[in-house]
């Protein structure tokens, strides 16, 4: 059973010229948005089609529209950090998106809900020997605490009731479904391998349950 959260709006929207560390550039439209549950600012940029100021009707015939929920991390985002994959994630989903149309949502929800101090925090125990989610419950947060309930509040604010998701995580498709978004699609992500975030692939898809194409936890930990 799906239950609708409360209606946000769109408040702002202009174009942003986008570009990338290796070159590559495309145009979004960031849109800011009032009435999300949490009071946090989150954004969502249109690409492709959706980049364009005002409602997109779709065409039936058409893919759905390709939606990425990204996580804020500043240290894989603006830093480059290689201890997680966050970094090529949205480098990929802004190139892949911009081909077919449709948002990335870029979420407020640094180290996965606990904030940029206790990820920090998290990483300090990482490198004593705790795995990502083992270090978070050791510091008293939940191994994931991130909620989805505002992308779901921004899909429907953008007009869309069914997109294909990007994303390799399964809890993600089921919260936006629990708050009357239809995944009509899970389409996966790369894997964005690096000899310093080895183990940390590897623990998501043991422990978090994220799928990855050809995908061997033994031989990432090689």
């Amino acid at each position: 059973m799906s239950t609708r959260p409360p209606t946000a709006s769109i408040r702002t929207q202009v174009s942003v010229p986008l570009r990338f560390a290796d070159g590559f550039t495309a145009v979004g439209r960031v849109l800011t948005f009032g009435g999300l549950i949490d009071g946090r600012e989150h954004l969502a940029v249109g690409l492709g089609c959706f980049a364009l100021e005002g409602p997109t009707v779709a065409d039936p015939l058409a893919p759905l529209p390709l939606v990425r929920l990204h996580s804020e991390c500043l240290t894989g985002d603006v830093f480059g950090s290689q201890r997680c994959d966050c970094g090529p994630q949205m480098r990929e989903a802004v190139e892949r998106i911009s081909e077919v149309g449709g948002y990335l949502l870029y979420l407020r929800q640094e180290g996965r809900g606990i904030g940029l101090y206790g990820k920090l925090d998290a990483y300090a125990l990482q490198d004593l020997g705790l795995d990502t989610y083992e270090a978070n419950v050791a510091l008293g947060f939940r191994k994931d605490a991130r909620d989805y309930t505002v992308a779901a509040q921004m899909i429907h604010a953008v007009g869309l009731s069914c997109v294909a998701l990007l994303s390799n995580n399964p809890d993600k498709a089921e919260q936006l479904g629990r708050h009357g978004v239809v995944v009509g699609e899970r389409v996966p992500t790369g894997v964005h391998w690096s000899p310093a975030n080895a183990r940390y692939l590897a623990t998501k898809a043991t422990r978090g349950a994220h799928t990855f194409e050809l995908l061997d936890p033994v031989r990432l930990e090689a």
